[in-house]
């Protein structure tokens, strides 16, 4: 391991084994994945972000370290320390890069770069491939000293409309990769250039806590410690509380369903909003003050983070027990929960937006939707109609199975490593 400054700090995750994952995926898969780690065997790989839990990234890298790890490879995962401010730049980053119209003022911008500076001082040693994730490292590129290998950024959120000024002034630092990666081509800005664009859309973990296999009496018994009745319709929402979550939109269809449409036999639905809060995201409690204020005193709407020791065990009971699963974002990067759903047998109504868009079959294993009606319409009608939202959920994991698992994502960069090792070393690189 690879020891760095105090200024960045290690995550350490849990061993897992490739081989576990055969009985899931086939050993053909598993063969060809430890034949493309053979060239890489004690390569040094290095992961940046800003948090070690509550956000998708964190998600993906408890699995594919380890995974890789038991490849062969030599891979850490580091967080950064936030220097004052750098969370609000990065959070208003994140929203215009997904399309909000605010500016970001040079001021801003400096807090930005001061902490893109501290942090970068603390890479002290050379790495084989480094990846920077999502827009809070993009810049530590240009003030590291220990430049030897190839570095990767890879994008995890929708940049399909862009606020100008902000893309304008990240656009630069994403120009100094040896790579760059998104999940889907649509959030590339029209005339960008960059080495080696690469698309690879994330995967959930089947061996996770949060989707092995769980016990029907088990799920019931979670469900009545949170106050929810087992034996009545359930609606659920695991995500961030983001303002492009759209929480307070999957509110308006709870209550559209359980009181326009309550003589229709809907009588008695629930919903539970569920989220964990990051510290890297302060506007998570703004969110929360909102949804909390807009459910009220109905004791059959339920808010739950992970301060309410909702951790992935009570998520994967909530999405079990749930008849639909809701994933309403207005701009989505991917959406692991979407993949989790399916992954459980449920159908999911999902924003007909970004990444959500590549893992639902409007129609076969769920629903695209575009507004607060269509959403209602789609929702009343699973509600209705259970063999269908059966054999819709059960579709929906094998279309997790075939494209959406950890052990395609790892190949998929495995493949990206292999062909940045035969090119040659850039200046930048070097």
């Amino acid at each position: 391991m690879v020891q760095l400054s105090k200024v960045l700090q290690e995550v350490r995750v849990t061993p897992k084994s490739v081989d576990d994952y055969i009985p899931i995926v086939g050993k053909e898969k598993i063969d060809r994945l430890k034949e493309l780690a053979k060239p890489l065997k004690n390569k040094k790989v290095l992961n940046l972000n800003t948090t070690a839990y509550g956000g998708g990234v964190a998600e993906l890298l408890k699995t594919q370290v380890a995974l890789m790890q038991d490849l062969g490879l030599q891979v850490d995962w580091y967080v950064m320390t936030p220097v004052p401010g750098f969370f609000d730049v990065t959070k208003l980053f994140h929203n215009n890069m997904q399309g909000h119209s605010g500016t970001v003022s040079d001021e801003q911008k400096q807090v930005y770069l001061n902490g893109a500076e501290v942090n970068a001082k603390g890479i002290v040693e050379n790495y084989d491939y480094v990846i920077a994730h999502d827009p809070q490292p993009l810049a530590m590129i240009d003030y590291v000293t220990a430049r030897t290998g190839k570095w990767i950024w890879r994008c995890h959120i929708d940049t399909s409309q862009p606020n100008a000024d902000t893309w304008n002034f990240l656009y630069p630092y994403m120009q100094n990769y040896d790579a760059v990666v998104f999940t889907l081509d649509e959030f590339v800005k029209e005339n960008s250039e960059f080495r080696n664009l690469t698309f690879i859309p994330p995967s959930i973990d089947p061996l996770s806590p949060k989707n092995s296999e769980m016990a029907e009496e088990e799920v019931n018994n979670l469900m009545v410690s949170y106050n929810v009745d087992p034996t009545r319709p359930l609606l659920v929402q695991i995500s961030r509380f983001d303002p492009w979550k759209d929480p307070l939109g999957v509110i308006d269809v709870y209550r559209n369903i359980k009181y326009s449409h309550s003589v229709k036999g809907i009588r008695g639905t629930q919903l539970v909003l569920v989220t964990s809060m990051a510290h890297d995201d302060p506007e998570g409690w703004i969110i929360y003050d909102r949804v909390v204020r807009r459910a009220g005193e109905d004791f059959d709407l339920h808010v739950y983070t992970n301060y309410h020791n909702v951790g992935d065990v009570g998520v994967k009971a909530f999405q079990m027990a749930a008849n639909v699963v809701l994933q309403k974002s207005l701009k989505e990067g991917f959406g692991l929960t979407v993949a989790e759903a399916l992954w459980k047998g449920k159908p999911v109504i999902g924003g007909n937006v970004g990444g959500i868009k590549l893992q639902i079959q409007d129609g076969v294993n769920g629903f695209l939707v575009s507004n607060i009606q269509e959403a209602t319409e789609k929702t009343l009608y699973l509600l209705k109609n259970p063999d269908v939202a059966k054999k819709m959920g059960e579709t929906g994991k094998e279309v997790v199975r075939e494209s959406f698992l950890s052990i395609r994502e790892i190949e998929d960069h495995l493949k990206l490593f292999n062909k940045l090792a035969d090119e040659p070393c850039t200046t930048i690189s070097c």
